[in-house]
């Protein structure tokens, strides 16, 4: 959502803040906020004002009308608010159909002051530009104020000047108050325009003597702009509509939203209710919750929401608990259901997101049992077959009613089921699979009969489906073109007019966005319609340099360009008329303005939603100055069969070719929402020859291209025979084609149904799941908007249910009257499927080139041998920890990881004389960087250098394994003239022990369970030592024949894992780990001293050439 209602509070706490006015504004952040658990005390010491004042109290809960209600305490002192407090707060009360209680109040000073002293001022947002409406009489009795304000309208990026509020809206206020008022409202504009205000209205606003003093006010926020005006706003609240309560699962739900690219929404409406939902897409939400509330379930709806966006399993697993924990809370005497539902996904992978749900019921199994939940799932889209195979598995698990339905069954039967308004079929739904991308290989002409079940409803006559006034299909539409519509694609001046065409055959486009999968799908859906090349000329993708980019073309592999930036693109496809933009919400403005300077781009798609309504009003402004079509904000874009399609329209290719989009049929539509554009293909390729073109203009509440834009194109456009319209709750567009029609503009049969009719039922306001589906009038509702369009002559069905019943009742009569022709069936060419997409479909196996068993980094959290990172800070396991299951895969006790980090620690440094730190330093000082100095001294590792671990482990170990005795094992080693691994210290002797040595004793000692290795290196080393002292047991020994000891008896490891261990070199690893902090410490120390090209000195150099050389 991006209009949100702030607290008058809040409101009035940006606007002392952040208003530009040379009028005095009075009585600034002079207010005080009180709740159950205000400590008065406390309260009155902060605000001594409290104290001196006569005071104003009222609560502060969105409350409109609050003076009317009896809601508002004036004129009185302290005492007399706190006792007014006591009949009001913590009070039940109605307003209008919402019931709540008052919980939190404002208190302010009151201002003495006459009526003539009041003024009622508003602001807010239209498509065009913002209403300024100024009334000289405000107050309690103000009125309509729609009928009796002066209005102004400030066009997009127009700006507001003092001398026109005078003249236009300050013509009945006396002149001493006209500077102040002018003033004031141009400041109150500005700042409405800085902090992306979309509504700011004050009544009553009073002008005295001494200045100006903002009584009450109400306002929203556009929440999108956050990433704009967060220093300005600081951390705003949005308070529930009153009558629902704030919960913290809404709250949970909000941040997981934040955090996330996908979309999770969910209201709570009546937490004890028995119908549960938990809808895929923000149009199909919508749906869902009109047909609950149709079949009379409107009482017992417990919660509006949706997930859409492709979320991750992990975030489907977070939003489905939610729901679960929630509705297993409270028993109902009739048991409850959950409705599991969703349209056609266009690019959600249904599978993926279904394990996040099977996992939350598989967790909640027992509660979801005992409160006798039934659990309802329809769903389409890519990979829903296994999708629905494993919820089907779920519920025969877990013995939970579980019902599943995919495409064949229309998107809302489901909930005629789940209320027993119709039987729950016993057949599964059909043997289909994604990967069956071939076509039937039938010929016939006809379309096919629909396998769906039948609507819930009644059986009805035909009239039920005719529209209240006859339409005007038979009109020749050649016959109309001479019919002006005053629209803003066609009016003069400045403005160009937009192509009826948008895409053909041969249409080209950019991609913005490294967004491969979706231009495959693109190029894929090219092959089918057999076009001869490629929709995509090339991609822009600013964060990488020119580069190509493969993808296929039906079998073969091909290369498209992918530019840096957008001049070189588009100057090097100079054919390319259309841009889609993946463009990010912070990004999709600045890149959708800069391909508008570029007149060969004539259509641009944007994708992003979340983008601020004031930044896409001026983005449509410019479009409609340079003649370009914008299809979106929030969108999934569009399609025209056999020609070209948007980014991830339609959905996979199965779907593609299920829905018949790969050739045009007789039927265009125009929805709001992406998920149900796809539902439209399903539905329209069901019951008619398919679809001519079909767009998806956005859920914003200003898209860039409205319903008539485009019915006006399909009405120009002659293949198109008959127009589908989905709309929407919100917004007055459709009212617009009401006019066509009764104009005789529109012509060809439309069928439209407007979603969100249930929000007439709700007590309180619901925000739906997009940002434009809120009705802020009577007329803006989806009921009210249904019923003129059936007035006006439009195909309006009974409710969403029976809308594919009314399409092929319309579409059966213009194939009766010889409107419609249908055409032979051709079958497309076969594409084949993508390797990646195959292997998760599980339909194909292949060798993997790597295996590993330590580490797991796929899934929500990444994963060390079985452990996840944050019981690994949780069990506190230290680097000893981390390192034994990464090399060992062993959770090791505690003394084990703490002996490993002392070996790090003691074998961290020797000293820059030694070679590997020597080697790192001449790297260092030659003005290398870290790895590769740090390289140098690592190679220098070896049987030398630092590589004694392995051998002294092994050396030692085959010794004593073998039994001889420590002196035949020196013996031996002595006629075999070799050196005993980890004896011998250069510096250190019997006399002048190793002081590392003498801290590893001490721990092993006191912690191993058993050191028989080491107990026998000890006496190897009495005898070493007895020859010369210093043959001693060094660290490397040590360390070698102690880790032995560590492996053999700490208990995770049989003698033949342990001595593997050894064998393939895990001892040297501890010394190239610990030696590593060293080498980095010279090479940073070496930097920091700022030490030039190290070269060896002369003097310390032998030269020993050959006698006859030298001379």
């Amino acid at each position: 959502m991006s209009a949100k209602a702030i607290s008058e509070q809040t409101g009035k706490e940006l606007l002392y803040k952040n208003i530009c006015t040379s009028a005095a504004v009075q009585n600034r952040f002079r207010y005080a906020s009180v709740t159950a658990e205000t400590d008065w005390a406390r309260l009155t010491q902060d605000h001594s004002w409290l104290l001196t004042e006569r005071l104003v109290v009222k609560p502060d809960q969105l409350i409109k009308r609050r003076g009317k209600l009896g809601l508002v305490g004036i004129n009185m002192d302290l005492q007399g608010v706190q006792e007014w407090l006591k009949d009001h707060l913590m009070k039940e009360t109605t307003v209008g159909k919402a019931k709540g209680v008052l919980k939190n109040f404002l208190i302010e000073p009151f201002v003495p002051h006459t009526q003539e002293e009041e003024f009622y001022v508003c602001i807010y947002a239209t498509r065009e530009g913002d209403h300024v409406l100024f009334h000289h009489e405000g107050g309690v009795e103000v009125g309509d104020v729609d009928a009796k304000a002066q209005k102004l309208m400030v066009p997009v990026d127009g700006k507001l000047t003092e001398d026109q509020v005078k003249e236009q809206l300050l013509t009945q206020v006396p002149d001493d108050k006209k500077d102040v008022l002018a003033s004031f409202i141009v400041g109150l504009f500005n700042l409405y325009e800085d902090l992306y205000f979309t509504y700011l209205e004050i009544n009553p606003l009073v002008v005295t003597q001494d200045g100006v003093y903002v009584l009450d006010m109400a306002a929203k926020i556009d929440a999108t702009a956050d990433y704009i005006c967060k220093a300005k706003w600081g951390d705003l609240e949005f308070p529930p509509p009153f009558g629902r309560e704030a919960y913290p699962e809404e709250a949970y739900i909000a941040d997981l939203d934040a955090k996330s690219g996908a979309s999770l929404k969910l209201t709570l409406l009546n937490p004890r209710g028995r119908i549960w939902t938990m809808v895929a897409g923000g149009g199909a939400s919508v749906v869902y919750s009109d047909t609950i509330c149709d079949l009379g379930g409107v009482d017992e709806l417990a919660n509006y929401g949706e997930y859409s966006g492709a979320p991750s399993e992990q975030q489907t697993y977070d939003y489905a608990k939610t729901i679960l924990s929630l509705m297993t809370r409270e028993k109902h005497p009739l048991g409850k259901v959950l409705i599991i539902g969703g349209s056609i996904a266009n690019f959600t992978n249904v599978a993926a997101t279904f394990k996040g749900i099977v996992r939350a019921i598989k967790d909640y199994q027992g509660p979801l049992k005992e409160h006798e939940v039934t659990i309802f799932v329809r769903r389409g889209g890519p990979n829903y077959q296994e999708g629905l195979r494993v919820m089907g598995e779920v519920g025969k698990t877990t013995g939970i009613p579980i019902h599943v339905f995919g495409t064949e069954t229309h998107m809302t039967a489901i909930v005629g089921m789940a209320l027993g308004h119709r039987p729950i079929p016993n057949q599964p739904p059909m043997d289909a699979h994604t990967a069956n991308f071939l076509l039937n290989a039938s010929n016939s002409a006809v379309t096919p009969a629909t396998t769906r079940t039948a609507s819930f409803s009644e059986p009805k006559s035909p009239t039920d489906t005719c529209p209240a006034k006859k339409s005007k299909a038979g009109l020749p539409t050649d016959s109309l073109h001479s019919i002006l519509w005053p629209l803003k694609n066609v009016v003069t001046g400045d403005w160009k007019a937009k192509a009826t065409t948008l895409f053909r055959k041969n249409t080209k486009t950019i991609v913005w966005g490294m967004q491969t999968r979706a231009v495959q799908g693109m190029l894929d859906f090219d092959y089918v319609c057999s076009r001869e090349a490629p929709s995509v000329a090339a991609m822009v993708y600013p964060f990488t340099g020119d580069h190509k980019q493969k993808f296929y073309w039906g079998h073969k592999e091909i290369l498209l360009p992918v530019y840096k930036n957008m001049a070189d693109a588009m100057k090097k496809h100079p054919e390319v008329d259309v841009l889609i933009s993946f463009a990010s919400l912070r990004s999709a403005f600045d890149s959708t303005v800069e391909a508008m300077q570029y007149p060969q781009i004539h259509t641009i798609a944007i994708i992003a939603e979340g983008i601020p309504e004031a930044l896409t009003r001026k983005m449509i402004k410019m479009a409609d100055e340079k003649g370009v079509t914008i299809i979106g904000p929030a969108t999934v874009g569009g399609i025209k069969p056999g020609c070209f399609k948007i980014g991830n329209t339609g959905g996979m290719l199965d779907n593609i070719l299920a829905s018949k989009l790969y050739r045009p049929g007789s039927v265009a539509y125009v929805s709001r929402s992406g998920g149900m554009s796809n539902e439209l293909n399903n539905i329209i390729s069901r019951t008619t020859d398919g679809v001519y073109e079909g767009v998806a203009i956005g859920g914003d509440r200003y898209p860039g291209s409205t319903f008539m834009d485009h019915v006006l194109r399909y009405q120009d456009t002659p293949g198109i025979k008959m127009i589908v319209v989905l709309g929407e709750i919100g917004g007055t567009e459709e009212y617009k084609i009401c006019q066509g029609i009764k104009e005789g503009r529109i012509t060809k049969p439309v069928v439209c149904w407007c979603i969100g009719t249930c929000a007439t039922m709700f007590a309180s306001e619901v925000q739906f799941g997009h940002a434009g589906a809120c009705a802020n009038q009577a007329s803006e509702t989806a009921v009210a908007k249904n019923q003129a369009l059936r007035d006006a002559g439009a195909y309006v069905p009974k409710s969403f249910d029976e809308l594919g019943d009314v399409i092929k009742t319309v579409y059966d009569e213009l194939v009766a009257n010889g409107t419609i022709v249908p055409a032979q069936e051709v079958p497309p060419p076969t594409v084949p499927m993508d390797y990646s997409w195959a292997r998760e479909l599980g339909l194909i196996r292949k060798p993997a080139s790597f295996m590993t068993s330590i580490c797991d980094e796929r899934g929500q959290e990444l994963i060390y041998a079985g452990m996840s990172i944050t019981e690994v800070f949780r069990e506190e396991i230290g680097i000893g920890g981390v390192l034994g299951l990464l090399w060992f895969q062993r959770r090791l006790p505690r003394y084990a990881c703490q002996f490993i980090e002392m070996c790090l620690m003691v074998t961290a440094d020797h000293g820059p004389a030694v070679s590997g730190a020597h080697n790192t330093i001449v790297c260092a000082r030659a003005g290398k960087d870290l790895i590769s100095s740090l390289t140098s001294g690592l190679l220098t590792i070896g049987d030398r250098f630092g590589g004694a671990l392995d051998a002294a482990a092994k050396q030692f170990s085959k010794a004593f394994d073998s039994g001889m005795i420590p002196m035949e094992f020196v013996n031996k080693m002595k006629k075999d003239g070799k050196l005993i691994m980890g004896i011998g210290h250069r510096v250190k002797s019997i006399n002048n022990p190793d002081m590392r040595v003498q801290i590893l004793k001490d721990f092993v000692k006191q912690n191993f369970p058993s050191t028989q290795l080491l107990d026998y290196a000890l006496d190897v080393e009495k005898i070493t030592t007895s020859k010369k002292p210093n043959l001693i047991l060094n660290v490397d020994g040590f360390i070698g024949v102690a880790f032995v000891d560590m492996l053999r008896t700490c208990g995770g490891f049989t003698r033949d894992e342990a001595d593997e261990f050894v064998e393939i070199g895990a001892l040297n690893g501890i010394f190239v780990l610990g030696r590593s902090m060293g080498f980095i410490g010279h090479y940073l120390d070496q930097k920091r001293l700022k030490q030039g090209l190290y070269r060896h000195p002369w003097d310390d150099i032998s030269y020993v050439l050959p006698e006859h050389m030298s001379m």
